[in-house]
């Protein structure tokens, strides 16, 4: 039986006639609607679908004719069935102008019980008959719309995979080739598919024996098997990847061909990489002992002159952050060199020194050493200028420059707006970090001025490979981001940086935000998180045309743009939001690499999300002068 009773509407000025009706009509699974006007009866038949209607003909204001008419124009009501019920004389020009009003038939008063619980079984037959086809309807139509649903983020998930997935037919030809084996290959579909393993070029000729040699056992055996292969394959650049391949052969049923699939993982880099762990592991051992060394000796310099605990604990735990931070930097750079204004903008970081301080210089690469001890060296001055410097009075300004001089950088540091400023009795250990972050070949030197203290410190480069092309210098002032620099803390580079705001309570005041995102659920969680903090989510867009005409639609305030929508680039849509000046973010779990090129001053959210990235990187974007449309360039 379907989940819903089949309705009939009777409409009927009399009351008395409404009750018979319902007398002779009611049975399980009917329900019985009444209307005493036609006006009545259009309202329930707006709300209600109806399998058959009886109306009475003579009716004030608007008789039986009349509401088939109007019925018959409205594509909600056109196909109800209509009976008419009348006391009148029997007129053959009344029964026809029923009939050309849509009637299906034409009962008169005194109505028969037989004749009228007959018609009546008929229309309730076929209107059980036509909702269970409805109901049969909607459950293919759902599990139709699961099963793409399933089928397509199997297919994104596997797109999505760092894995080369390769179809081979049972002539092991090459009948599907993934995006994720375009990646890892460097070799379009189009050059692959409809050839053989041992004629494409792909597999090199020991490994492609070793694959036919394995097909050809499953075959003998007539049972679907699977194997883990090292393949040798060439790449698209003509270089050549050492692959784990996980080989699975299903056989068909007789008649059938089968199906081999590969999926592969390049591990060339992890071959290489085992081949210099050993020299790796000896680096690192020194590398280690020589920061549990200097570690060591901030402590004793630090205890030395410091006899208070609290103060000990601040001291040097503001010494040691500041050394992990630039390792982390090198770190990131695998320990080749760092970025002088990353070592700069961490040290802004830790001490909020926000509109106090501008900074101005070259792109300038440190080598390692160099980089330890230029950062504790801007940690003292830091430290120095907000205990008793420029930074210690709403008024003070510290100034940071360099410039390259030779195979040196020369970096000043000068402060104003301070207390007035005279050389100290003795210099602590503060001043000797100082000192220390020249290095050898290089040089400190202090110029205690009344209005401001100032430190010039020279550092060796070294070599000068180290060390970034200079460039015409420019400014960075914290409190004024470069309209350019929407730059993430992990993204910074030669690119211009921004001073990343702590939003520890960020609110979207209403701002309108588009999210174009192809994983439902995951939209759904963003615009939450949006709504959460007072945003206004105008629109989620799930592939490339959607998001595109979303965008000229609703012309929001700033956009979370996911990395790939089902397997589509996005770098169209990022090109308009430029053009538009629209900010935006991504929010991918892809790398840089497969984000739009060229856009790494584009801020990147990882995924998965922690609760309050999203929001807070969006208020990050609408605090920010709009993106030049030239940004591309």
């Amino acid at each position: 039986m379907p989940s819903e009773p089949v309705r009939f509407l009777l409409v009927d000025d009399l009351v008395d006639n409404l009750n018979a009706l319902e007398a002779l009509l009611a049975r399980e699974g009917l329900e019985l609607h009444r209307a005493r006007s036609g006006a009545e009866a259009l309202e329930k038949m707006l709300s209600h679908q109806y399998a058959l209607a009886l109306l009475d003909v003579q009716m004030p204001e608007m008789d039986g004719y009349d509401l088939a008419e109007l019925m018959r124009g409205s594509a909600r009501t056109r196909k109800i069935p209509i009976i008419f019920l009348t006391a009148a004389d029997f007129d053959e020009r009344r029964v026809f102008r029923g009939y050309e009003a849509g009637a299906v038939d034409y009962i008169t008063k005194p109505i028969d019980p037989m004749i009228l619980k007959s018609k009546a079984q008929v229309f309730f037959e076929l209107g059980l008959q036509a909702q269970e086809l409805a109901e049969q309807r909607d459950r293919m139509t759902r599990v139709s719309r699961e099963l793409a649903g399933a089928l397509a983020r199997v297919k994104a998930h596997r797109d999505n995979s760092p894995l080369g997935v390769v179809e081979l037919d049972c002539g092991l030809v090459v009948r599907e080739w993934t995006p994720g084996a375009e990646r890892m290959f460097g070799r379009q579909a189009r050059e692959i598919e409809g050839r053989r393993i041992d004629s494409c070029g792909w597999l090199m000729p020991g490994s492609a024996d070793a694959l036919t040699a394995f097909v050809a056992e499953v075959d003998a055996s007539a049972e679907s098997s699977r194997r883990s292969l090292v393949l040798s394959a060439r790449h698209g650049d003509g270089s050549v990847l050492e692959c784990e391949c996980y080989v699975s052969v299903i056989t068909g049923q007789p008649g059938v061909p089968h199906s081999v699939t590969l999926q592969l993982h390049d591990i060339t880099e992890r071959r290489r990489a085992e081949e210099i762990r050993s020299t790796l592991i000896g680096e690192l051992d020194h590398r280690v002992k020589n920061t549990l060394a200097n570690v060591q000796a901030i402590a004793r310099q630090t205890l030395r002159q410091t006899a208070d605990p609290k103060e000990f604990s601040e001291a040097f735990g503001g010494r040691l952050k500041s050394l992990a931070s630039a390792h982390a930097i090198l770190s990131a750079e695998s320990w080749t060199s760092a970025e002088l204004r990353d070592l700069v903008a961490e040290q802004v970081e830790q001490r909020g020194l926000g509109d106090h301080l501008s900074i101005s210089g070259p792109p300038v690469r440190l080598p390692p050493a160099a980089a330890l001890r230029l950062a504790l060296a801007l940690h003292e001055l830091g430290t120095n200028a907000v205990k008793y410097g420029a930074l210690s009075t709403p008024q003070g300004r510290v100034a940071i420059a360099w410039r390259i001089e030779g195979s040196s950088v020369v970096l000043t540091w000068s402060e104003t707006g301070g207390p007035r400023v005279a050389a100290p009795d003795r210099c602590g250990f503060g001043s000797t970090l100082i000192r220390g972050g020249s290095g050898e070949g290089g040089g400190a030197s202090v110029d205690w001025r009344p209005e401001g203290v100032v430190w010039t410190i020279s550092v060796a480069l070294g070599n000068r490979s180290e060390t970034a092309p200079s460039s015409e210098a420019d400014h960075f002032a914290t409190g004024a981001p470069a309209a350019n620099s929407h730059t993430a803390p992990e993204q910074r580079g030669e690119e211009a940086i921004t001073q990343d705001k702590v939003v520890e309570t960020p609110t979207l005041d209403g701002a309108r935000i588009l999210v174009i995102e192809d994983e439902p659920i995951i939209a759904l969680d963003v615009a939450g998180e949006i709504e959460g903090v007072g945003g206004e989510v105008v629109g989620i867009a799930g592939n490339v045309s959607e998001a595109m005409n979303m965008i000229k639609e609703t012309a929001p305030d700033a956009v979370v743009l996911d990395g790939n929508l089902g397997g589509e680039r996005v770098d169209a849509i990022a090109e308009e939001l430029l053009n538009r000046r629209i900010p935006f973010c991504f929010a991918s779990g892809y790398g840089r690499e497969h984000l739009p090129e060229g856009m790494n001053f584009v801020t990147k959210v990882e995924k998965p999300f922690i609760y309050g990235e999203i929001s807070g990187v969006l208020v990050s974007l609408l605090s920010q002068p709009a993106m030049p449309s030239s940004a591309m360039a």
